[in-house]
C-alpha cells in the first residue's frame, strides 16, 4: 500500500484511518526510522487521522520524505481539515483535557511522540496539524 510521495489521501473512514497508518509505517521504514521511531510516529498519524476524521469531519493527509537537522532523513506528516476547528488549542493540547468520550491523550500524546509538531486551528475554518520524526 503506497501513495506517491507529497500527494493528499483523503480521511472520510475508520478505513481511511487503517489506510494511513499503513502507508505511514511503509514511508517511516523507507526514511530509516528505527522501529521504536516507526511505532512513535505511526500512533501519533493515527491518533491525528482518528481527530480529522471523527473532529475535523473528515479532511487529508499528506506524507513526505523530508531532511531535518543535520541532514537527518525522516518524515513529516500533514493532516487538515475544514472542520469547526479548535476553539481553545492550549487547552486541547493539554494532558487528559477531551473534546469528547476519549481520554485525553490525542494531540498532546502526538505531540509527545513527534520530533516536531505544529498546530494551526481557526474557529470555523477548520485545523492543520503537522508532524516529524528524524532518524536517529
Amino acid at each position: 500500500m503506497t501513495a506517491p510521495p507529497g500527494d493528499e489521501v483523503p480521511i472520510a473512514s475508520n478505513d481511511d484511518v487503517v489506510r494511513v497508518r499503513q502507508l505511514v509505517r511503509t514511508a517511516a521504514a523507507a526514511a530509516g526510522l528505527s522501529l521504536v521511531d516507526q511505532t512513535k510516529l505511526v500512533t501519533a498519524a493515527s491518533e491525528l487521522a482518528r481527530n480529522t476524521y471523527a473532529h475535523g469531519g473528515g479532511g487529508t493527509m499528506r506524507v513526505e520524505r523530508a531532511t531535518g537537522e543535520e541532514g537527518r532523513p525522516g518524515v513529516r506528516i500533514v493532516f487538515a481539515d475544514a472542520g469547526p476547528g479548535i476553539a481553545d488549542v492550549e487547552q486541547a493540547l493539554s494532558e487528559g483535557w477531551s473534546s469528547g468520550t476519549g481520554l485525553g491523550l490525542g494531540l498532546s500524546g502526538a505531540r509527545r511522540l513527534s520530533d516536531e509538531f505544529d498546530l494551526r486551528s481557526e474557529a470555523g475554518k477548520g485545523t492543520t496539524v503537522t508532524v516529524a520524526k528524524w532518524a536517529r
